[in-house]
C-alpha cells in the first residue's frame, strides 16, 4: 500500500492533492463532478473581513498556454462564509484551507482573528493583494512588507499560518526568507504571473484593468523553478502550484520541493483534474515503487 500522507505544519493530509484558491470556489459546484472526500484539501477561494464586489467585466481572457483573470478577489465576506461554506465543506473528509485577503494588514489580522475559533484547519496568506494604505504595490513584492504583515497576521492566526508567494519579484528566496522571519509555518507558491492581452480589433487590452493573473499551463516550468529555489533557500514546508494538470506535473513539483501541491486553472477546462492529478501520483509511485512520496521529495540538488 502506497502512503500518500503528507503533513503541512502539523496538519496531516491524507494525500498532497489540494485545490488552488480562486478556482473551486467553496467546492460547491464541483461537488457534482468529483467526490471531495478523495482531496487532500480544499482550499477557498480569498475571504475578506467584509464583502468585496470585484473587478468591472471584462475580466476572464483565455490567452495561449493559459488564462489572464483580473476577477478581484470578489467575495462574501467572512461572515458568510462562516455561515455557509464551512458547514458545508466538514460534511467531507477533506482538509479546508481558507485563503485570506486585505486591502490593509489590519484587515487581514480581522479575517485571522475572526477564523481564529471556526472550524478550519489552516489558514493561507494571499500576499498579491494591492496595499490600499501604500499606494496600491502589492504586499507581497517588498521583503520588508511580507516579514511585516506575516508578522502581525501570524499574532491573530490560532491555525498554522500559509504565506502564498508572488512570483511578481525579482528575487523569489527573499521573499520566502521574508515570511519565514516573520513567523510563517508553510508557503505556497507560485500566485499568478503579471500578464496583459491586447485585442488588436478594438486596440484596447482585452481585461476591463488592462493587466491580470496569468495562469495555467504555460506557467509551470517558471513555478517549478521558483519552488526548487525556495526548497534551497528555506526549511519551511512548501505547497506547489502553477500550471499543474497531471499527475507528472505533480511529481515534478515534489521532486522540487514541494510537500504538497495545487490544481487551479485546470479545473475550468477539467472539473475532474485534481482527481485525475492525484491518480497520476498514485500510478507513478506504482511504477517506480516508490512507496512514500519522501522518498522523491527534493531529490532535484
Amino acid at each position: 500500500m502506497k502512503n500518500l500522507k503528507v503533513n503541512i505544519a502539523g496538519v496531516e493530509l491524507k494525500n498532497p492533492v489540494m485545490t488552488a484558491s480562486g478556482t473551486f470556489g467553496s467546492g460547491r459546484e464541483y461537488g457534482e463532478y468529483m467526490d471531495l472526500n478523495q482531496l487532500g484539501a480544499v482550499v477557498v477561494k480569498g475571504v475578506a473581513i467584509t464583502p468585496w464586489k470585484g473587478n468591472p467585466p471584462p475580466r476572464i481572457a483565455e490567452t495561449y498556454g493559459g488564462m489572464l483573470n483580473s476577477v478581484g478577489l470578489q467575495n462574501p465576506g467572512v461572515e458568510v462564509f462562516i455561515e455557509q461554506d464551512i458547514p458545508f465543506l466538514r460534511q467531507y473528509d477533506t482538509k479546508i484551507v481558507v485563503n485570506i485577503a486585505g486591502k490593509t494588514i489590519e484587515e487581514y489580522c480581522q479575517v485571522a482573528e475572526r477564523l481564529a475559533d471556526a472550524d478550519v484547519d489552516l489558514l493561507e496568506l494571499n500576499i498579491s493583494c494591492p496595499n490600499v494604505k501604500e499606494g496600491g504595490v502589492a504586499f507581497g513584492t517588498d521583503p520588508r512588507m511580507v516579514e511585516k504583515v506575516t508578522r502581525e497576521v501570524k499574532k491573530h492566526s490560532k491555525q498554522p499560518l500559509i504565506v502564498k508567494l508572488s512570483p511578481n519579484v525579482t528575487d523569489i528566496t527573499e521573499m520566502a526568507k521574508a515570511a519565514e522571519v516573520g513567523g510563517a509555518d508553510g508557503l505556497s507558491l507560485i500566485n499568478t504571473l503579471l500578464g496583459m492581452s491586447i485585442d488588436i480589433h478594438k486596440r484596447r487590452p482585452v481585461l476591463a484593468m488592462g493587466v491580470g493573473g496569468f495562469s495555467g499551463p504555460a506557467i509551470k516550468p517558471v513555478a517549478v523553478r521558483m519552488v526548487y529555489q525556495v526548497k534551497q533557500a528555506v526549511s519551511l514546508p512548501i505547497i506547489g502550484m502553477g500550471g499543474i494538470a497531471t499527475g507528472e506535473d505533480a511529481i515534478e513539483f515534489i521532486m522540487a520541493g514541494a510537500t504538497a501541491i495545487a490544481v487551479g486553472t485546470a479545473h475550468f477546462h477539467n472539473p475532474r483534474a485534481s482527481l485525475e492529478v492525484l491518480e497520476g501520483i498514485q500510478e507513478y509511485m506504482e511504477k517506480y515503487k516508490v512507496q512514500e512520496l519522501k522518498k522523491i521529495r527534493g531529490i532535484i540538488k
